[in-house]
């Protein structure tokens, strides 16, 4: 059993795991674990001894959903470690043609990186090809029409030469392209003062939390919605800090989650009723990845993410792995005719450790040695 401390200490930092980490606003959610769904054929002792982040290998519906002639915008990606990611590939997988909308100051380092191929081992897909990205489209999700950006930002010069970020603006560029699409995944979320407890928050940080990890969501499905196919789907990413305490998990950003899963119950009605969409979002668990694998590193000790998903491995009901294709697969699920009554909910996908009321590898939970 570990001290109580280094619970608290790893629920301080995993907050950082399942947000940006940059301040700016609407920066890609990278903490959030690598998606590598290569067609193998994987031993039972292969798949018990693979790494953290690895994948489970391939996908289990991707086979059975033929999403060919479906056009799908993730907003939100920036390199392969993310959910959106994960996403991306399994709708790939199942035949859909994939576009993205990537943070402006990251956007030449992920183009790069493409040309480069560094991304190429976590494109594979179960046919042994490489997922195609079809268009990049430059968006900054917190401005929803030009008039919105301020002059900082304009002369800004981590976005000289790029205009048309604005999510107004991409979503005519989309239509402009591609005429009528059928999924938008919405795969984002800042808090400049997520560090900070929400008593110590200040107004422009819980407002700015709001704006980037919950209203964009509203202003995507506003501005995408008239050029949703009917039988669509919108979908999004929730974590559980939405309706349970995790410490650390500050600077409104608890209170932005719970937004955007009272948004999806809302939208859902409204979206569902004007143009035949359905509005999910996914909750998801913790899972290792680069870049949360960085943080908190101390000498001989494991990293916090780590202590935070041997945390969830030893309360959860299933005493599992959780993998990014896990989260893949069921917004391949949702965006599917499979779901096609379903709308409205918050799916976990976490092993079932939002239903447990009671840490079982608590401290106080150690029986007292008997005489």
């Amino acid at each position: 059993f570990f001290p109580v401390t280094m619970y608290i200490r790893s629920a301080l930092l995993l907050v950082s795991a399942l947000v940006s980490t940059s301040v700016d606003a609407f920066a890609p959610s990278l903490g959030i674990g690598r998606s590598t769904f290569a067609a193998r054929t994987q031993s039972s002792t292969v798949a018990q001894n693979a790494p953290r982040s690895a994948s489970r290998g391939t996908p289990l519906m991707a086979a059975q959903i033929d999403l060919k002639g479906k056009t799908a915008f993730i907003a939100g990606v920036a390199d392969s470690t993310g959910y959106g990611w994960a996403i991306a590939k399994a709708l790939a997988d199942a035949g859909a043609t994939i576009i993205i909308g990537t943070w402006p100051p990251v956007l030449k380092i992920f183009q790069m990186g493409l040309r480069k191929g560094q991304f190429d081992e976590d494109s594979i897909l179960s046919d042994g090809s490489k997922m195609v990205i079809d268009k990049i489209y430059p968006l900054d999700a917190v401005f929803d029409t030009i008039d919105d950006v301020p002059e900082e930002i304009l002369t800004n010069k981590r976005y000289a030469g790029l205009d048309g970020y604005t999510i107004s603006e991409v979503a005519k560029a989309v239509e402009a392209d591609y005429g009528k699409i059928d999924f938008v995944v919405h795969s984002l979320a800042n808090g400049p003062e997520v560090t900070k407890p929400l008593l110590e928050t200040s107004r422009k940080g819980y407002l700015a939390a709001s704006s980037a990890s919950a209203y964009s969501a509203v202003s995507l499905l506003q501005k995408f919605g008239p050029i949703m196919n009917s039988g669509g789907a919108f979908l999004s990413l929730t974590y559980v800090a939405s309706e349970k305490v995790i410490p650390g998990y500050g600077g409104g950003m608890s209170s932005a989650k719970a937004q955007l899963e009272s948004d999806t119950r809302v939208l859902a009605f409204e979206a569902g009723r004007k143009y035949s969409v359905r509005v999910n979002t996914i909750s998801a668990g913790p899972l290792k990845s680069r870049a949360a694998s960085a943080i908190g590193k101390e000498p001989g000790q494991k990293t916090f993410i780590e202590y935070a998903i041997d945390y969830s491995k030893a309360n959860s009901p299933l005493a599992q792995d959780l993998y990014s294709d896990d989260v893949g697969s069921t917004g391949l699920f949702l965006c599917s005719p499979m779901s096609r009554a379903i709308t409205g909910l918050t799916l976990y996908v976490d092993n079932g450790l939002n239903c447990m009321g009671m840490a079982l590898d608590s401290i106080s939970m150690v029986k007292e040695p008997t005489e």
